[in-house]
């Protein structure tokens, strides 16, 4: 496992197309590779171009109990959703990103440490996310693991890298 130091970069908006779920911690891993196939069948039937890999946008976050996600791809231009895909945009500004080489889901926690590292190294630095208190838990306007290495073409996950990124208060 490997990260690189958290910094700080400018991302500009990106439209993305996304399936929603509520699911515990504990589902994920194997929820994941069901809803990222269906997310990328639903993009290649509709003809729409991909602009990177996979996408887990954490929209709220409540570790005790449930974490509401997104399995997206963005996209070069915009889609359309429909009743189970909806379609959106990541938001501009500044982000604080953090690299992650190593396996992800149930092979290890390297993912899970990574965001730990990136939220500690926030704190430590008094940055602040733009997020708020929710009764759900903590809403993000952006958070999310953006895979860049497809498992498909790289059998090997020890050279898997995540970023994970979340967008800072304006």
């Amino acid at each position: 496992m490997m990260m690189t130091v958290p910094e700080i970069r400018e991302r500009a908006e990106q439209p993305y197309v996304a399936i929603r779920v509520t699911l515990p911690m504990s589902e994920i891993g194997s929820a994941a590779p069901r809803f990222f196939d269906d997310i990328f069948t639903w993009v290649s039937t509709k003809g729409a171009l991909p602009a990177g890999g996979a996408i887990l946008k954490h929209n709220v976050i409540d570790m005790e109990r449930e974490l509401e996600l997104e399995f997206g791809v963005p996209t070069i231009e915009p889609v359309p959703g429909d009743g189970r895909v909806l379609s959106g945009v990541l938001p501009s500004g500044r982000y604080a990103t953090i690299l992650y080489r190593g396996p992800y889901g149930d092979s290890g926690d390297g993912l899970y440490q990574a965001n730990a590292a990136l939220i500690g190294w926030g704190k430590e630095n008094g940055i602040r996310w733009d997020s708020e208190q929710t009764p759900a838990g903590e809403r993000f306007a952006c958070r999310m693991e953006v895979y860049l290495t497809d498992p498909a073409t790289e059998p090997d996950s020890s050279k898997w890298e995540t970023e994970i990124t979340i967008k800072l208060a304006d």
